[in-house]
């Protein structure tokens, strides 16, 4: 059963995210476009906060240990970071469970130079291993507890939308039509879905390190949210507009808030 909510997880939070964003990058909701990055970083911090962390603390581990958990996998996902960006220069950037895509979405768009082929290739291949690491994280949250799995894969599901807004622009200017661009995006979306069959058999012969698996998710969740998203949301803004940016950062809490009204279950 656990395996089920794993791979329908996985899938949502992989292919789902893929859809939205295209619907945000070639439909009339490209404006909303701020508005997600609001969302996801509400809906990250929540749940590594009042979730992930939580169950992890409920454990038999020590506090000190999950807390130098923690350290470790923020100071991992930034030097992930920092390695991928010195490793594709200017080349849309893929950093382990990191985000930027957005902001490298202006940069594509002002005429970096990209090559079709390789910079396609490079955008799928980052895509892929990104998914795979969630696919993991979502299936570390599912073996713990039926809603945290479900908490994890809506928190995948709100970062990967600008993600995959970047890597859909990228393959469009790799002269990929809309659809082949879909397509491609979405299959490394589906990566995912590997990746928690992964995690469910990992943390299957890992049960007692499973406190330490859901600290090194909230890592990814926290860094996510404050070193990728908020940094694009730290714009000059006048006080409607401010008030707006904090409305969906809240309805991003709130939303974590109202799938885990729901009943717990294994």
């Amino acid at each position: 059963m656990t395996l089920i909510a794993i791979l329908i997880g996985t899938l949502a939070a992989g292919i789902g995210s893929v859809w939205v964003a295209a619907a945000l990058s070639f439909g009339p909701l490209a404006r909303y476009t701020q508005h997600m990055l609001s969302l996801a970083a509400g809906a990250l911090l929540a749940t590594a906060f009042m979730h992930l962390l939580p169950e992890a603390f409920e454990s038999q581990a020590g506090a000190q240990e999950l807390f130098m958990a923690l350290l470790i996998g923020l100071v991992f996902f930034f030097l992930l970071d920092k390695a991928e960006l010195w490793h594709h220069g200017h080349e849309h950037h893929h950093g382990g469970e990191a985000d930027h895509a957005h902001a490298h979405a202006d940069d594509h768009h002002h005429g970096h130079s990209h090559a079709p082929v390789t910079g396609s290739w490079a955008v799928l291949t980052g895509d892929s291993v990104h998914c795979f690491g969630d696919g993991i994280l979502i299936a570390s949250a599912f073996m713990a507890d039926t809603r945290l799995g479900l908490l994890a894969s809506v928190a995948v599901l709100a970062h990967e939308i600008p993600h995959h807004m970047g890597d859909l622009m990228v393959l469009r200017r790799g002269n990929s039509n809309r659809r082949m661009a879909l397509v491609k995006v979405s299959l490394a979306g589906a990566v995912t879905a590997l990746g928690g069959l992964v995690g469910f058999w990992l943390v299957d012969q890992l049960q007692d390190y499973l406190p330490y698996f859901l600290v090194i998710a909230s890592s990814s969740f926290i860094y996510v949210a404050l070193a990728d998203l908020i940094p694009q949301l730290q714009r000059r803004l006048n006080a409607k507009e401010t008030v707006v940016q904090v409305g969906w950062l809240l309805a991003g809490i709130a939303l974590v808030g109202l799938v885990s009204q729901m009943p717990h279950g294994h």
